[in-house]
């Protein structure tokens, strides 16, 4: 069980895994919705109001949740006229449309229409609400070819692509810095254009942590990209045959030591004083991980304590025999943690010697 001392001294841990991660609020919609209930979704989106970096966050999870279920469709039967069940009719066939694109279903097409029309229509319903712009933004990864005029839009920066900057501007317009906003823009650059994670979204990161204000989760967002490359490095190396043992000393050499160390000074530094409803279990698990990669053990076992119980797979399954097992995943994460925690413990001891 989690919390016993093993005898080595170090706590056993069992991660805890919950969409909802530290929103406790959001919890109890979640379980209520799997519960096929949606009484507790409309009042915790009602509490939230225009705090929109909360209302994406908490949308985007209860989306993901409602999608396999018809829970959304009985608000939006019950209240037609409520704006907030057509933002949440958005999200969930957004979310069919991306499963069904992932699985490679019939009709991919044809659920990404229905799914685009419901974006405009919670866009008129709620003209200040930057949720369906980042849902449309979600969507433009489906055209992977770029067809559509609106995901060819010219950059913001010159050395970065065109892409549907223009949809990021309307988010931008409504809520600047929007976290999902700029990661969804980067999982575009990283499937639909020329070179990939490799090259484009690494730019496309480092670019937006440049400008980034203290106190932003978008200071991680160069951390996803590293991840994401080490990951397609480690993939090739074993289609290859052979695992080259120096991958991982790109983390402790710059520009990913930099922009790790640029993140836990800048952002993790205000994670403590935010409201914990707003803290990202991906972000830090992305930031210790950059951390003990780096060989910064001290500073990764601050965020290991920031995160508590809580967990996620990746980036720690990419550095594993097979990504998909969560298991090994899991195994990762927790002898990375244990091996921050104890470093951390022999430094004071050593201080106190």
């Amino acid at each position: 069980m989690r919390g016993e001392h093993t005898a080595t001294g170090l706590e056993e841990f069992r991660p805890v895994y919950h969409p909802a991660g530290f929103d406790h609020a959001l919890r109890v919609a979640v379980e209520e919705v799997r519960a096929g209930r949606w009484i507790a979704m409309r009042d915790l989106l009602a509490r939230t109001g225009t705090n929109w970096p909360l209302r994406s966050a908490r949308t985007q999870v209860l989306g993901v949740v409602a999608a396999g279920s018809t829970t959304v469709e009985a608000w939006a039967t019950e209240e037609r006229d409520n704006p907030e069940a057509r933002v949440m009719w958005a999200r969930v066939l957004v979310q069919r449309a991306q499963r069904a694109h992932r699985k490679h279903y019939a009709g991919v097409q044809d659920l990404e229409l229905v799914a685009r029309q419901a974006c405009w229509i919670a866009a008129e319903a709620m003209p200040a609400d930057p949720v369906p712009w980042v849902c449309l933004l979600a969507l433009a990864r489906l055209d992977e070819f770029q067809q559509r005029p609106e995901h060819r839009m010219q950059p913001w920066e010159y050395m970065l692509p065109p892409g549907p900057w223009g949809l990021l501007r309307h988010v931008w317009d409504r809520d600047q810095c929007s976290r999902e906003a700029f990661h969804r823009m980067f999982k575009f650059l990283s499937c639909c254009t020329a070179g990939g994670t490799s090259v484009l979204a690494v730019d496309f990161g480092r670019w937006v942590a440049s400008w980034a204000p203290d106190g932003s989760a978008l200071l991680a967002l160069p951390l996803y990209a590293y991840a994401e490359s080490h990951h397609q490095q480690l993939e090739e190396s074993r289609r290859k045959g052979r695992v080259d043992p120096l991958l991982r000393r790109q983390w402790a050499d710059d520009p990913a030591r930099g922009d790790a160390a640029r993140a836990f000074h800048r952002w993790f530094a205000a994670v403590e004083h935010q409201d914990p409803a707003t803290r990202s279990v991906p972000d830090l698990s992305h930031l210790a991980f950059a951390l003990w990669a780096g060989h910064r053990y001290i500073d990764a076992a601050m965020v290991f304590d920031a995160l508590g119980p809580y967990a996620a797979l990746q980036p720690w399954g990419y550095v594993t025999d097979d990504p998909n097992r969560p298991e090994m995943a899991e195994a990762a994460f927790v002898r990375a943690r244990q091996q921050c925690l104890a470093a951390r413990k022999a430094h004071r001891t050593k201080q106190l010697s």
